[in-house]
């Protein structure tokens, strides 16, 4: 297990309460390995900061971008809280080297898996925003952000993924494609959804988010990766 105090010198933040960030970083397969050493996981933190993330980009895009229409902030705001991005940041500042794991979850690679990447730096998102508050809470995500905020902005707007697909699937076969629900597990505060898109009995793409629409965008992008991959 890596010095949490690394790990705070590159969030720029000394915390006053040093459990709230060892909390963050607990997946639920060690708190079940571990009950006596560590009673509760990050799921609950993981659901802050979704929420605190939202709204600190939101808030940025609302005041720095007057211009911009309620449907275009939202494209933007899903452009940089969806789980690709969150990853990015967790391997930019080397979260997965702090995770406590049980010892399945790290046999398989449980340090690198994009669902625990990106649940954990929401969870230290949350335990920054307990500890410090919302300000050093934005300053922090800002930072983390800047790159990936300057770059969708600079596109103009957020990437419409099901649009893109339905256009692509019209174009080629004259068909719509259809986002079935696989599943939703876990807690009514932190449900996971699974969603799969189709045409015909061919699935294109299967995606997971905290609600349906994201899984569904996700299903989407990862449709068009594959189907830039077999007609290019």
């Amino acid at each position: 297990m890596a010095d949490l105090a690394t790990l705070q010198q590159v969030l720029g933040i000394s915390f006053s309460d040093l459990s709230l960030l060892e909390r963050a970083l607990v997946h639920s397969s060690y708190t079940n390995e571990n009950p006596g050493l560590a009673p509760d996981s990050n799921e609950r933190l993981e659901f802050l900061g979704d929420a605190v993330l939202d709204l600190v980009i939101a808030e940025k895009l609302y005041r720095d971008f007057p211009q911009f229409t309620e449907g275009k902030m939202t494209k933007l705001r899903a452009a940089l809280v969806r789980q690709d991005t969150l990853v990015h940041m967790a391997r930019a500042i080397s979260l997965g080297d702090y995770l406590y794991l049980g010892r399945g979850e790290e046999a398989s690679g449980g340090r690198d898996k994009p669902t625990n990447l990106a649940d954990a730096l929401e969870a230290v998102v949350a335990a920054i925003f307990l500890d410090q508050g919302l300000n050093t809470t934005t300053d922090v995500i800002l930072r983390l952000f800047n790159v990936e905020l300057v770059k969708v902005i600079s596109h103009g707007t957020g990437v419409d993924y099901k649009s893109q697909l339905q256009e692509l699937i019209q174009t080629r076969q004259d068909q719509v494609p259809v986002y079935h629900l696989v599943e939703a597990v876990g807690p009514d505060h932190d449900r996971r959804f699974t969603v799969e898109v189709r045409v015909d009995d061919t699935v294109l793409g299967k995606g997971s988010g905290k609600s349906k629409k994201r899984a569904e965008t996700e299903a989407a992008r990862l449709a068009l990766e594959r189907l830039s991959t077999n007609f290019t």
